[in-house]
């Protein structure tokens, strides 16, 4: 029998965790290994966890985290083999001399580039990329922020190559007991459930975040617009545009997510929709009348630029987009297609590697999986697929790109060493995050553990279920919000509330699929107030310290995704697809 004081010590943990990332700003690798050290001393204490149980959930959780690192290691390596080599840059170009219309900019920096790059890489690396980028055209640093951040939201969820979806769905649905055979009782495997989830998110994502372009755009125009004009006019007259790009994103996206995996719904979005809009507007169609453009240099707020003056990023000779782009050409004789080629050269790996059967068997052999099986005695396994996972289709993307762009031995070892770098911070957070969540999901997997028989998790759930009741579609993506803006991780906030979700949505009888999609649509929206995210897009543009600022503006479009969501939520739960699993 359970009582409050059940919930309340289930719950430390996580409030534990909220309290030092939000709260009291502290970054995750100091939070998350405190919040490790709660989520022990409560298991053992509270839910009579024996040694050995919360060690091997630790260690299954560091297991888990290598899985997830290996992918954030190979994607960051590509992304910098890819800079080293100018075709980064190359690319950049290819969308900035299109036009010298900022709004046309946004589309297809900050709305295409973005989404594209965090299919590729995600964890905070586009908005930490692309404000850069428009930084050096000429925008104000916080527009450059907020529009990066903005942008990339929709593609969030399937990050990484689908990240958030193979390992912050999947294989903690695999790894617990409860969730693995309410699957397989209602006739699915757990990767078979994990594709599922990802189609109704990309539906949500598609009926609410299509005009996420025109949010970009309107975002900027109205609040770093002339001040003694605010207005959303500028913003109207290039509707067509934004709607269309949301569109042409959206389209291959729902079909990648429904028909291919869940690895290609952001990179086929991007890649398809931004041809297709790049070719419209090279044809002349869409572009509008006239230019707009920031007001006089001295009309603008002092908190809109920081340490580094917009036009001069990096170092550059600053002046027009044209010159800023000249800047940004890298090698002006590499096509488009040699700069992409590294990527398509990665959409065809994982396609055959994962299509073709014999294949996808040979890379599945035990040979190529490292794992642990009863670990310390328990029930408990751990397991990483190093070869199927996308990290290592990633690195070998990276090594392919050597030749293609003749580079040296200096510029390898620099984007390598700079990817290692990048890997420490999230290494330390991810490994203490993953660890708790284990910890607190297996507390119910030990013999004898009490109270009530259940994890940390199913009792915080079931809890959660009873208080909001029918009205629990309405609240799921912002659930899995609060997951995401703690951790900054749409992975994170999967794996911490995925089972969560679906335990929730058990208890209540409601279609688990769909709960569980609108948690992974809500680990995406989190983004756009997760402080680790917006810290790292400020500090590119030299504008660390206005983090608030950032955080209330895009409370904007948080509020507007996760009514959509739960709205949608609420239809396909109980009038449209009731009797879905």
């Amino acid at each position: 029998m359970t009582t409050g004081i059940d919930v309340a010590v289930a719950a430390i943990p996580l409030l534990l965790a909220g309290i030092l990332l939000v709260g009291f700003l502290w970054p995750a690798t100091r939070a998350m290994p405190i919040a490790w050290v709660a989520a022990m001393g409560i298991g053992y204490a509270a839910w009579n966890m024996p040694v050995n149980w919360l060690l091997a959930a630790s260690a299954g959780g560091f297991m888990t985290a290598i899985e997830i690192l290996w992918i954030v290691f190979g994607a960051l390596v590509l992304l910098y083999t890819l800079m080293e080599a100018g075709a980064f840059d190359r690319i950049n170009q290819g969308f900035a001399t299109v036009s010298d219309d900022r709004r046309v900019q946004i589309v297809l920096i900050a709305f295409f580039m973005a989404t594209f790059i965090e299919g590729a890489a995600g964890f905070g690396t586009p908005a930490a990329v692309v404000a850069p980028l428009l930084l050096g055209l000429g925008f104000p640093a916080l527009a450059a922020v907020v529009a990066g951040i903005i942008g990339h939201i929709i593609a969030v969820t399937y990050g990484a190559v689908g990240t958030p979806i193979v390992v912050g769905i999947q294989n903690p649905m695999e790894s617990v007991e409860f969730t693995r055979t309410a699957i397989q009782d209602g006739g699915m495997t757990v990767q078979e459930f994990s594709v599922n989830v990802a189609a109704w998110a990309a539906t949500y994502h598609a009926l609410v975040g299509f005009v996420m372009p025109l949010f970009a755009v309107g975002m900027v125009v109205y609040f770093f617009g002339d001040p003694e004009d605010r207005s959303l006019k500028p913003a109207w007259e290039v509707a067509p545009l934004c709607i269309a790009s949301g569109i042409a994103f959206a389209v291959p996206y729902w079909i990648s997510a429904w028909f291919l995996t869940a690895e290609f719904p952001s990179l086929i979005g991007s890649m398809v929709g931004g041809t297709i809009i790049l070719t419209v507007l090279r044809a002349g169609y869409l572009l509008p009348d006239d230019e707009w453009e920031f007001p006089e240099r001295e009309k603008w707020a002092d908190h809109w630029v920081g340490t580094i003056e917009p036009g001069q990023s990096n170092g550059s000779n600053g002046g027009s987009p044209e010159a800023q782009a000249a800047d940004l050409s890298g090698d002006e004789d590499m096509s488009l297609f040699k700069a992409w080629s590294p990527y398509v050269l990665l959409v065809i790996l994982l396609v055959v590697t994962r299509a073709v059967g014999p294949i996808s068997d040979f890379i599945n052999r035990d040979i190529f999986i490292v794992s642990w099986g009863n670990i310390l005695g328990t029930d408990l396994t751990g397991a990483v697929a190093w070869m199927n996972v996308p990290g290592f289709w990633l690195l070998v993307s990276a090594v392919l790109a050597i030749p293609i762009f003749s580079m040296s031995g200096q510029e390898i070892g620099d984007a390598w060493k700079e990817a290692g770098r990048k890997i420490v911070s999230p290494f330390i957070a991810l490994v203490f995050v993953i660890a708790m969540v284990q910890v607190m999901l297996q507390s119910g997997a030990h013999p004898g553990n009490t109270p009530g028989g259940v994890s940390m998790i199913v009792l915080l759930a079931q809890t959660t279920a009873d208080i909001l009741g029918v009205a629990y579609p309405a609240f799921a993506s912002l659930i899995g919000a609060l997951g995401a803006a703690m951790a900054g991780s749409n992975t994170v906030s999967n794996i911490t509330f995925g089972a969560f979700q679906f335990e929730a949505a058990t208890q209540l009888g409601l279609p688990r699929t769909i709960i569980v999609g609108a948690q992974a649509v809500g680990g995406a929206i989190g983004n756009l107030v997760a402080i680790h995210n917006l810290v790292a897009a400020l500090a590119t543009v030299g504008l660390l310290g206005q983090e608030g600022r950032v955080m209330r503006l895009n409370l904007i479009p948080l509020l507007y995704y996760a009514t959509g969501v739960g709205l949608l939520c609420l239809l396909f739960s109980y009038v449209l697809f009731p009797g879905v699993f």
